[in-house]
């Protein structure tokens, strides 16, 4: 979630690991609560009719909403911006970046008011995508995937994330509502020095990361630098730790609601006694829900903290800020051999408002910042592209090496697991909540489980 927290058709491109081609995404079976039992059709003209060339679009101005505040993610955006407002002199790009959290607490109304951006990005899932879907606040974008070739550029896993029934039920369906630009996953970044001082080596099982926490804290550093009042973070760590303690089809089927998976299981509830162990016993930092997920990234860069849980989109600003005395490691495998799992997927979709004015010139807009020059863009400034470059070697030794390998070999061995968030409507906030309380001591084991079981509940009978 982060910056989680991503064309034109591009033939012949290799999509072997960095395309996700052999990820196999279980397409949601559920039902969103609400809404009409039918499919009310694509939103978009007939293909033939559609304008493809921005300059013929006259003076106008697309209002962009984008969450890429920081790092390589904001260089991308600024650059491919200005590139756009070159080739096309009569169209403005007027963009609002703001932080995930907040961009999910004001981007309804915005949608819903007289006013609304032409461009948005939309998280996957029923929270916000399904919602804005049900609500008829976004375009299907369809005929535009026919015309720009998205539908060749990007694996059917990836595209199916960003897909509803019109009606808002039916996840991973129906019309496309978004492109992404970029891939990620969550992994654990170490502070190659501060293991040396410290005396442990780079964990190669689960096991040896748990071993290696009570060490570091004894040795006087902070095992893990950890954030999480903006919320988002804390769904990062605890589906890390989830995913290694349950295993990834235990988590897929709870987050596809599927058969009779249970947020009582024993793989999530020693997930989550295992992060109330980290936070009781001082592996997290020291108040960490009053602090956010920048500052404690800005604190790990400053070498505060071995281990630093986090996404990919961190990439740019802290190979920046430490060079090589980084590195990015998928979570260690249960056993050694094993391979590992992890959360991931792709970036926000970045979706067309119903209410645009110039649909079109929006349309031509996405596929401008995902086409193949956006992909060698995105390499460039650190990010990582969802369909890698087919010339892009990023060099040995380095965090942007360490990041694509890792990206590779997930996507390979079917290691992805879905965001937590995506489960319900409503499971972004109480998950989030429930999360804070749980580090923060206020509540046990037993509630945080039985409060997530209590939401999937009611939406499972909701169907």
């Amino acid at each position: 979630m982060s910056p989680r927290k991503t064309l034109g058709s591009r033939p012949g491109l290799a999509r072997v690991g960095l395309a996700l081609a052999a990820l196999p995404i279980v397409a949601a079976a559920a039902c969103a609560p609400g809404g009409s039992s039918g499919d009310t059709g694509a939103t978009t003209k007939p293909t033939g009719q559609i304008q493809t060339d921005p300059a013929k679009a006259g003076k106008a101005t697309l209002t962009v909403w984008d969450i890429n505040t920081s790092g390589g993610a904001n260089d991308a955006m600024l650059k491919l911006n200005k590139e756009f407002e070159q080739k096309y002199p009569n169209i403005k790009i007027n963009r609002v970046s703001r932080t995930l959290n907040d961009t999910k607490t004001t981007l309804k109304l915005a949608l819903s008011g007289d006013n609304p951006p032409d461009v948005v990005q939309a998280n996957q899932g029923y929270p916000d995508m399904g919602a804005f879907v049900k609500a008829g606040l976004l375009t299907s974008l369809d005929e535009y995937a026919k015309v720009y070739g998205w539908n060749t550029k990007y694996p059917k896993q990836l595209l199916d994330l960003n897909k509803f029934s019109t009606n808002g039920r039916d996840w991973q369906t129906g019309s496309l509502y978004g492109v992404s630009q970029t891939g990620e996953i969550v992994g654990i970044y170490y502070n190659k020095d501060l293991l040396t001082k410290v005396g442990v080596e780079v964990p190669k099982t689960f096991a040896e990361f748990e071993a290696a926490l009570p060490k570091i804290k004894a040795a006087g550093e902070i095992p893990i630098q950890f954030g999480t009042s903006d919320k988002s973070p804390a769904i990062h760590l605890f589906g890390v730790v989830q995913a290694a303690t349950a295993g990834k089809q235990a988590v897929r089927d709870l987050v596809t609601a599927k058969g009779n998976a249970s947020w009582n299981d024993s793989g999530t509830t020693k997930a989550a006694q295992l992060v109330s162990d980290w936070a009781r016993k001082g592996y997290l930092t020291s108040g960490a829900n009053g602090l956010s997920g920048d500052a404690a990234s800005a604190n790990f860069a400053k070498g505060q903290g071995v281990f630093r849980i986090d996404g990919t989109w961190r990439l740019a600003e802290l190979e920046k800020a430490m060079g090589d005395k980084v590195g990015f490691m998928s979570p260690p495998p249960a056993q050694a051999g094993q391979s590992s799992v992890t959360q991931g997927g792709e970036g926000l979709a970045w979706a067309v408002t119903s209410k645009s004015k110039n649909p079109d010139a929006a349309a031509a807009y996405l596929n401008f910042i995902t086409n193949p020059h956006a992909d060698d863009v995105l390499a460039e400034t650190a990010n990582l592209p969802a369909v890698a470059p087919p010339n892009y070697q990023p060099k040995s030794g380095t965090l942007t090496a360490d990041i694509f390998g890792e990206w590779k070999k997930i996507s390979e061995n079917d290691g992805l697991v879905p965001y937590l968030d995506y489960t319900t409507p409503t499971f972004y906030d109480t998950l989030t909540a429930n999360l804070q309380q749980l580090i923060g001591g206020k509540i046990n084991v037993k509630q945080f489980t039985g409060n997530l079981e209590a939401d999937y509940s009611a939406f499972k009978k909701s169907m």
